[in-house]
C-alpha cells in the first residue's frame, strides 16, 4: 500500500459516513427495544381506552344530551388519552434523553453520531411519530369502543361528522408535542427526578396555580398561552371560522393550540440543543 492509498484510521469515507436516516434508524430501535420506553407507549393506549370505556359505561347514569353532540363524544373520547397521556408522553420524553445520561450510553451515542444537533432532532422526531401514533391508537379505539354504547342511546356520531377527525389528530399530535416538551427539557437539566418534575410543572400545576392567583389581564393571557389549553384546543372541533386568538375575550382556536403547543415544546428543543452542544457529555 503506497502514501496515496493509505487513509487515516481516524477518517471516514464520504460514502460511509452516518446519515440522518441512520440515526433516526437508531434511535428508533433504542426506544422500543427498552422495557420502560415500550411500557409508557402502552400506557398512553390502555388508560385512553380504559377511561374511555368507563365514561361509556356510566354514560346513561351520568346524563347524556338528547341529541347526537358532537362536542359530547370528543369529551368522551378525548378526555382519558389527553389527561393522562400528556403526562405519560412528557415523561417518555425526559427518559429517551436521560436514560443515556444515568447510564453513560450518551458518550457512545455522540461518538457513533458527533452531530449533537442531529441526535437530538432524530430523537423529537421519532418520539413524536411514536407517542402520536399511540395516541392515535388510542383516541380511535376509545371512538370504536364507545360507539356502540351511545349507539343504544341513540346519541352515536360517526367519524365523517364535522370536526370529529380533525379533533382527534388534534389531540394526538398534543400528546406528540408533549413528548417533545418532556425530551427538551430533560435535555436541559439532564436528570430524571428534576425534568419529570418540570414536565409535570408545566402541563398540569401552572394552569392549576394561574387559576388561584388573582385575577389580572397578565394571569388571564398566561392561563390562555399554557400547555393544557393549547391541548384543550386541539381537542375540541374546529370552528371553521373566527379570531385565531383572542386574549381579551379568552378565545384559543383550533388552530391556534398547534401554534402554543408546537412553540411549547420547540423552546424547550432548542434550549435542549444548546445546552447539548455547549456541556460535555
Amino acid at each position: 500500500m503506497n502514501a496515496l492509498e493509505y487513509q487515516r484510521a481516524g477518517a471516514i469515507p464520504e460514502h460511509e459516513r452516518l446519515r440522518f436516516t441512520g440515526v433516526l434508524r437508531s434511535e428508533f430501535i433504542k426506544l422500543t427495544s427498552l422495557r420502560s420506553t415500550v411500557g409508557l407507549l402502552v400506557a398512553i393506549i390502555v388508560t385512553g381506552l380504559g377511561v374511555s370505556a368507563v365514561l361509556g359505561i356510566t354514560a346513561e347514569g351520568a346524563g347524556v344530551p338528547d341529541e347526537p353532540s358532537v362536542g359530547f363524544l370528543l369529551d368522551q373520547v378525548t378526555i382519558g388519552t389527553v389527561l393522562f397521556g400528556q403526562l405519560i408522553a412528557g415523561v417518555l420524553g425526559v427518559l429517551v434523553i436521560t436514560a443515556e445520561y444515568s447510564s453513560g450510553t450518551i458518550q457512545s451515542t455522540l461518538i457513533a453520531a458527533p452531530a449533537r444537533g442531529a441526535v437530538l432532532a432524530a430523537k423529537a422526531v421519532v418520539v413524536f411519530l411514536t407517542v402520536t401514533a399511540s395516541a392515535l391508537v388510542a383516541l380511535f379505539g376509545s371512538w370504536a369502543l364507545t360507539y356502540p354504547m351511545f349507539a343504544a342511546l341513540g346519541i352515536e356520531v360517526g367519524l365523517t361528522a364535522p370536526g370529529v377527525l380533525p379533533a382527534l389528530v388534534g389531540a394526538a399530535a398534543y400528546i406528540g408535542f408533549s413528548g417533545i416538551l418532556g425530551l427538551g427539557i430533560g435535555t436541559v437539566l439532564r436528570s430524571v427526578a428534576a425534568a419529570v418534575a418540570t414536565v409535570i410543572s408545566i402541563i398540569l400545576l401552572l394552569p392549576i396555580v394561574l387559576s388561584v392567583l388573582p385575577a389580572s389581564t397578565l394571569v388571564r393571557n398566561l392561563h390562555l398561552l399554557s400547555m393544557s389549553k393549547a391541548g384543550d384546543a386541539m381537542s375540541n372541533a374546529p370552528d371553521g371560522g373566527g379570531a385565531l386568538l383572542d386574549l381579551a375575550d379568552g378565545y384559543v382556536s383550533y388552530g391556534a393550540g398547534w401554534i402554543v403547543a408546537a412553540a411549547w415544546a420547540g423552546i424547550f428543543i432548542v434550549m435542549g440543543a444548546i445546552q447539548l452542544r455547549r456541556k460535555d457529555a
